[in-house]
C-alpha cells in the first residue's frame, strides 16, 4: 500500500469530508473526482483526489500499520 502525501490540513478535511457524507462509498468518490479532474486536464487536482482515495482507505484499517515500536 501507498501512504499518502498530505501536503496540508485540507487533505484531512476533504477526506473527513468524504466519508462523512459517502460512508463506505467515500473511496469511489475521491475516486471519480480524480477522473474527472483528468479528464479536465487538471493534472493537480487530479493528484490531490488520487491521495485522498489512498488516505480514506488508510483511515479505514482498523489494525496499525506499518513498524510499530
Amino acid at each position: 500500500m501507498q501512504v499518502p502525501y498530505l501536503s496540508d490540513r485540507k487533505s484531512y478535511d476533504d477526506a473527513a469530508e468524504l466519508m462523512a457524507l459517502f460512508g463506505d462509498n467515500a473511496g469511489y468518490e475521491a475516486a471519480a473526482r480524480a477522473d474527472r479532474s483528468l479528464d479536465q486536464g487538471n493534472h493537480i487536482h487530479f493528484c490531490h483526489w488520487r491521495q485522498i482515495e489512498r488516505l480514506i482507505v488508510l483511515l479505514t484499517y482498523d489494525q496499525p500499520l506499518g513498524t510499530i515500536h
